[in-house]
């Protein structure tokens, strides 16, 4: 295992840097995310869950009112027909004469003009008075009344028919299987239905008036409550009828019963797991209270658990979205970096080639940025030493190679023959004189070209000669080098001490070379300078062929 381990690590360190960088960027984002994908899975289906009942209850909330609105309308409007006058009269007032007494009559009229409008007006979509009346008077014939009045024989057969004989009830909120299908297909499929009594000659007769809706304003409402596929809502009256549904079969399949239906109403929980048909169902009530009706909304769980499913992938999608653009912002950024350091080791590896090249200065100031700079220091610092052997190496090649040897052997010669003579102190004497000549003269004179001459170029590179002869009674040495030169500005200052050299130093290298031949020999000798910018400079060293006091006078 420890050898598995060390193998990874080892191959991980031997990546390059770009990889790394993608490869924590998928590690510490992909895994916390599939962690946490894992973990709120479970919780995701109770979230949905709970957002949707809540969203359900809400959408409920508002419906419910609506459904009684509709509920009421029909028996306000039943209401305001039985207190028109002329239906007062007929059943709270004991008729004695045929019904002809009430042909013609405002009373009728405006009966008959009211119900009209409650009917164009969409508040019932019919309306009939069912009488057991005996049929010699003409009330079903009656062109103002026929419309209306109905004999009992055409209520008897249908189910609220039978309620209303087998019960005490007086009033009733009819679903459509209460109603025949004459009704149904002449009036409404829904009716809200009283019973009465009126008295004719003498015998008490029952009579029913039924208010007719259409059950299409309550389906509607109840589609437009359902917020999740595959859900049903229904309303359901206390003889465990559906009264109104969303959709027929499905509301068969989840019906629920009143009383349990009650049961937890009452108890506050109007939202209620139950398992129908191995189902899982979330089942909401809510009472519309006038006809003692429930509007139970049942939401299965399988359209629940693919909708959490649907929004688990979009996560997962749009995780995935983000991960890929996030993986081609870290290849970018990781490029950026690995680039610019490459350049650096590129860089170096021309060094140890033997190139000193800088580069160039970096535009952002980060670490590489920094390590762009040292860098380039670094060049320059062994550019500059490098310049400096180079230096050395070319002085001593020059006055190796550019001095005239005759002045050299010449003197050499002399040194030999004195030593050959047995006199020692002269050649004690010659031997030192050479060496301070060297030193004192020479030496400054050929740094100062090779510094200010030749290494001013720009390819750094020149020529330096060395030539001397007598002349009367002088020694004269002439320093050429193929230099930059000297402006003739500067010329002038050159042995006064005050100038300043074209690199940006002192003459004072120089002139002092040049006093101290004057103090050796006298004022007639020394250095002259000649330049040409661009072309080179020349000094002239003028020194006594024969040796005498600056204070003696000359010849």
């Amino acid at each position: 295992m420890n050898h598995f381990f060390s193998k990874v690590r080892q191959n991980y360190g031997d990546m390059k840097l770009a990889s790394k960088f993608t490869l924590v960027l998928m590690i510490t984002v992909t895994v916390p995310v599939i962690m946490m994908a894992c973990f709120f899975y479970g919780k995701l289906y109770d979230m949905v869950v709970s957002y949707t009942i809540r969203q359900e209850q809400d959408i409920s909330a508002k419906t419910a009112p609506i459904v009684e609105d509709l509920v009421q309308q029909v028996i306000d409007a039943h209401d305001r027909i039985t207190d028109q006058d002329f239906f007062q009269t007929l059943f709270h007032q004991p008729v004695n004469s045929p019904f002809r007494m009430f042909e013609n009559t405002e009373e009728i009229q405006e009966f008959q003009e009211y119900t009209k409008s409650l009917i164009s007006s969409g508040k019932i979509s019919g309306l009939q008075i069912y009488m057991d009346f005996p049929t010699s008077v003409r009330l079903f014939q009656d062109e103002l009344t026929r419309d209306y009045f109905s004999p009992m024989s055409k209520a008897k057969g249908t189910y609220w028919y039978g309620i209303f004989q087998g019960t005490s009830v007086s009033s009733l909120f009819c679903p459509s299987f209460y109603l025949g299908d004459r009704e149904k297909k002449s009036y409404g499929d829904m009716a809200y239905i009283t019973s009465t009594t009126f008295y004719f000659q003498g015998h008490a007769y029952r009579a029913y008036i039924a208010a007719y809706t259409s059950s299409d304003n309550f389906t509607d409402l109840l589609k437009d409550n359902l917020t999740v596929d595959g859900s049903v809502s229904y309303i359901i009256n206390d003889r465990n009828a559906i009264v109104a549904s969303s959709d027929q079969s499905q509301s068969g399949i989840y019906l629920l019963d009143y009383d349990s239906i009650e049961d937890s109403f009452m108890s506050s929980n109007n939202f209620i797991e139950r398992t129908i048909l191995d189902t899982t169902v979330y089942a909401g009530f809510y009472n519309i209270k006038q006809p003692g009706w429930f509007m139970v909304t049942v939401l299965p769980a399988g359209p629940l658990i693919t909708q959490s499913n649907m929004i688990m992938v979009q996560y997962i999608l749009m995780y995935l979205a983000f991960l890929v653009l996030a993986l081609i912002l870290a290849h970018y950024m990781s490029r950026s970096i690995t680039n610019r350091i490459s350049s650096v080791i590129h860089q170096m590896s021309k060094v140890r080639k033997g190139s000193l090249s800088p580069m160039e200065s970096p535009v952002y100031h980060d670490e590489i940025g920094d390590l762009i700079d040292t860098y380039n220091y670094m060049t320059r610092k062994m550019d500059q030493a490098k310049a400096a052997e180079e230096l050395r190496i070319a002085e001593f090649h020059s006055l190796q190679a550019q001095i005239n040897p005759h002045f050299l052997y010449n003197t050499m010669d002399m040194i030999n023959w004195l030593a050959q003579q047995g006199r020692t102190d002269d050649v004690s004497t010659a031997v030192q004189s050479l060496s301070r000549f060297y030193k004192l003269t020479l030496q400054p004179l050929i740094e100062n070209a090779v510094l200010h001459g030749i290494l001013e170029k720009d390819d750094k590179t020149g020529t330096i000669v060395l030539t001397g002869w007598i002349e009367d009674t002088s020694i004269v040495l002439l320093i050429s080098d193929d230099g930059v030169g000297i402006p003739s500005e500067k010329l002038s200052a050159i042995l006064s001490g005050n100038g300043n050299s074209t690199s940006g130093g002192t003459n004072i290298a120089v002139y002092n070379t040049h006093r101290r031949l004057q103090i050796l020999y006298g004022p007639d000798y020394g250095l002259t300078y000649s330049s040409t910018p661009g072309s080179g400079t020349e000094v002239e060293i003028r020194i006594p062929a024969i040796r005498k006091s600056a204070t003696e006078p000359s010849n």
